[in-house]
């Protein structure tokens, strides 16, 4: 009776488990993206309704997506570290910052790459032409303080311009503001704004104003191009979620397929979803430009973490590009 008793019990108990795994997926999903042509990707994905899609191919077809916008990464991070967000995507400066923090607990890592595309140090101030020119008057809007990639791309062109140790030499004239009100504080001059280091279609914006030039671009600083944008997420979740997370990664690949079978389609995806106001064509040339590729590869990203770490922002040493990313990337031929 006793064995029989101790059998039913563990019956019961792996019962029990067993429902308690099917609930353990989420019931809706939620994501966070910023402002621009870099969330390419995640704007077909909602558009299409491709997680959707995907979710109920892995028998999980009451899935909800939640898709929520903010101006830099610091509130998401915030949001994922605190469970209130799911998805994160920004730069990878700021995925490097959160892996190195979490490390030990919560195992914060990307998903995938998502975006290779330059980002551009525009400026109003005519007397600006390199980053040395700039003095105490003039102000840099950037999305976010420290983690954006504009914020270190900043940094590595200071420490070119002015030697070893003064990366922060003009940290002090940064002001974090989104793309959207960077560019209307640019092109009024408002706000006391001089330079925006942008994004695609704010540069643009920003370049058919005959007062606005470039002074340099991230390829300048990196020497090449380089992954934009990352999308990431804890362990915690990706483990209790696997089928969640399956069905984000399998739809964030059909979206980069999508984009590249037919741009136009994708063109008229990004100015439905983000009400913009430049035209199919507008949008199309901007993604015709070669240096522009979507792709879950990282590329180049170890500049970025090579440099956080010898500078302090960053208290962990990476030994290579996986070691920030989720194992469904590493068989890529990331940098």
């Amino acid at each position: 009776m006793t064995h029989r008793y101790l059998s039913l019990r563990w019956t019961g108990c792996l019962l029990l488990a067993a429902a308690f795994s099917c609930r353990a997926e989420v019931d809706e999903l939620r994501i966070a993206q910023q402002y621009g042509l870099q969330y390419l990707p995640l704007i077909v994905m909602q558009d299409r309704g491709l997680i959707e899609k995907h979710a109920s191919a892995q028998g999980l077809p009451a899935l909800r997506v939640d898709w929520v916008k903010f101006s830099g990464s610091n509130v998401m991070i915030d949001g994922v570290l605190s469970g209130t967000l799911h998805v994160a995507s920004g730069g990878f400066p700021g995925l490097a910052l959160v892996w190195s923090k979490t490390r030990e607990n919560l195992d914060v890592r990307g998903a995938a790459a998502m975006c290779s595309m330059p980002t551009y140090l525009n400026t109003r101030n005519a007397g600006v032409r390199t980053v040395a020119d700039f003095t105490a008057k003039d102000r840099i809007a950037l999305p976010a303080i420290k983690s954006s990639p504009q914020a270190v791309l900043l940094q590595m062109a200071a420490e070119k311009a002015y030697g070893p140790g003064q990366q922060a030499r003009l940290d002090s004239l940064t002001v974090s503001m989104g793309h959207p009100d960077a560019t209307i504080a640019l092109l009024s001059g408002s706000g006391g704004v001089t330079a925006h280091f942008s994004t695609s279609p704010f540069h643009e914006q920003e370049l058919a104003d005959a007062n606005i030039h470039t002074v340099i671009s991230s390829d300048d600083v990196l020497g090449g191009p380089s992954t934009l944008t990352v999308v990431w997420t804890t362990s915690k979740f990706r483990a209790a979620n696997p089928k969640v997370y399956e069905a984000f990664v399998h739809a964030l690949e059909e979206s980069m397929v999508m984009i590249a079978r037919d741009p136009r389609s994708a063109a008229e995806s990004y100015l439905r979803i983000a009400k913009s106001r430049e035209s199919v064509e507008d949008i199309m040339r901007m993604l015709e430009n070669p240096r522009v590729a979507y792709t879950t590869t990282p590329q180049n990203v170890m500049k970025f973490a090579e440099f956080m770490y010898r500078v302090g922002t960053i208290k962990v040493r990476p030994q290579s590009w996986k070691d920030f990313f989720f194992p469904n990337v590493h068989a890529l031929a990331g940098s």
